[in-house]
C-alpha cells in the first residue's frame, strides 16, 4: 500500500508529514517507557529491557516479509503491513518507529512509496494500522480467557482488522487531496473491498509470528506481558506470592541472543531467497490505481536512480541474484538503521534516571 509521489497534492502531503511528524515525536517518548527507559513506567511496562534488542530485529523482519507479496484474487496481491505484528511484539509507540524505519528505507533504498508522499505511507502504514490493531488487541484481551491461546486469537483479529482500515483512512486521505477526479464511493469499494482479503493474509502472518514467539519467549512479547501471573505458594493453610527468581544472566541473554540471531537468519533467508518466488502481480493499491485512474498523474520517484531501486541491483543481470542480494542488503539496513534508533533511546535512559534526575 505505498502511495507513490503524485497520488495526493502537495498541501495535503505537507498536513500529513505534519502529522506524522508529530506522532514520530509522541512515538519517541512513548516508546522509551515501553523499552524501559523511563523510572516512572508502570508495572506493565517495565521488563521492556529484555524487548529493546528486538525492536531493531522487528522492523528488519517486517522489511522482509513485506517484499513476500502473495496472491489476493485474479491479478492482485498483497503483502504484510507490520503495524499489528510492530505492535503486540514491542508495543505500540516502538510500534509505529519499527514500521516508519522500514518506510524509510524502502523510499529513500529502493524507490518503493514516494518521498514526497512519506507523510501519507507513515500516517496510513505507520500509525493507522499501530493504533487500530493494538485498541482490537487491548479489547479482546478483555474480553477473551487469561492465557497465551487468547494473545494469539487477539493478534489474528487485530491484525485483520487493521489493513481495510488502512485502506479507509487511505480513501479519507485521497478524498481531501487526489490529483485525479475519481469517485470517492469506487475508490473506497474497491480499495477496502481488496484489502479485507490482504487483511487475511497479514492476520495469517502476525498470528504465526506472534505464537511462535510466546512459544519460547513469552516474556519478550510486548502484547503478552500483563497476562503474566506470579507464582503462588501455601504456607501454613495460605496462599502467599511466592518470591520472584532471578533467571540466570548468562543464560537469558544467550536465550535472546538465540532468538535474535534465528529471527535474523529468517529475515535474510525471506528477503534474499523466498521473495524470489513472490507474486509478481500489482498490490492492492496498486491495482486499484490502474484501473480507476488513481495513478494518472503518479510522478518520477526521487530516488528512482538508486541503485537499489526496484528492489534489485543495478549491473546485475540475473534477476535471482540481484532480487536476492536487494533484500539482504535491505535487511541488513534496516536491522542496524533500527537497532540505532532504539539503542539511542535506551541511552536516553541514562540520563533519564541519573542521581541528577531521580524524578525523572
Amino acid at each position: 500500500m505505498h502511495v507513490p509521489d503524485g497520488f495526493i497534492d502537495a498541501p495535503t502531503s505537507a498536513v500529513t508529514g505534519v502529522i506524522a511528524a508529530g506522532a514520530l515525536a509522541v512515538s519517541l517518548r512513548g516508546a522509551r517507557r515501553e523499552l524501559g527507559g523511563t523510572s516512572r513506567a508502570s508495572e506493565f511496562e517495565r521488563g521492556g529491557e529484555k524487548t529493546a534488542p528486538l525492536a531493531g530485529l522487528v522492523a528488519a523482519f517486517i522489511f522482509a516479509v513485506q517484499m513476500l507479496n502473495f496472491p489476493v484474487a485474479a491479478g492482485t496481491s498483497g503483502h504484510l503491513l507490520g503495524g499489528a505484528l510492530a505492535a503486540i511484539l514491542v508495543g505500540p509507540y516502538t510500534g509505529v518507529l519499527c514500521v516508519s524505519v522500514v518506510l524509510l528505507m524502502q523510499g529513500v533504498l529502493f524507490a518503493d512509496g514516494g518521498l514526497t508522499a512519506l507523510g501519507v505511507n507513515i500516517t496510513d502504514m505507520a500509525i493507522v494500522t499501530t493504533v487500530v490493531s493494538y485498541a482490537v488487541f487491548r479489547g479482546l484481551l478483555a474480553l477473551l480467557p487469561n492465557g497465551r491461546r487468547s494473545v494469539t486469537v487477539a493478534s489474528f483479529v487485530a491484525a485483520l482488522l487493521s489493513v481495510p482500515a488502512a485502506a479507509v483512512a487511505f480513501t479519507l486521505i485521497y478524498a481531501i487531496g487526489g490529483t485525479t477526479d475519481v469517485s470517492i464511493g469506487k475508490v473506497a469499494t474497491a480499495m477496502i473491498g481488496v484489502h479485507v482479503l490482504i487483511g487475511i493474509g497479514e492476520a495469517v502472518i502476525t498470528a504465526l509470528t506472534v505464537g511462535a514467539v510466546i512459544a519460547v519467549r513469552p516474556d519478550l512479547v510486548h502484547g503478552a506481558r500483563g497476562l503474566q501471573q506470579g507464582l503462588k505458594l501455601r504456607v501454613n493453610g495460605e496462599l502467599v506470592d511466592a518470591p520472584a527468581v532471578a533467571a540466570a544472566p548468562v543464560a537469558a541473554r544467550t536465550s535472546r541472543r538465540t532468538l535474535w540471531i534465528t529471527g535474523l537468519v529468517a529475515s535474510l533467508v525471506l528477503a534474499g531467497f523466498v521473495s524470489f518466488y513472490a507474486s509478481a502481480s500489482p498490490d492492492g493499491l496498486e491495482k486499484v490505481a490502474h484501473d480507476k485512474g488513481i495513478d494518472k498523474k503518479a510522478g518520477k520517484h526521487a530516488s528512482e536512480d538508486s541503485p537499489l531501486a526496484g528492489y534489485g541491483i543495478r549491473d546485475v543481470s540475473d534477476a535471482r541474484l540481484s532480487g536476492g542480494l536487494a533484500g539482504v542488503i535491505g535487511v541488513g539496513v534496516t536491522v542496524v538503521a533500527g537497532s540505532a534508533v532504539f539503542w539511542a533511546l535506551r541511552r536516553r535512559r541514562g540520563a533519564d534516571v541519573s542521581p541528577a534526575n531521580p524524578g525523572l
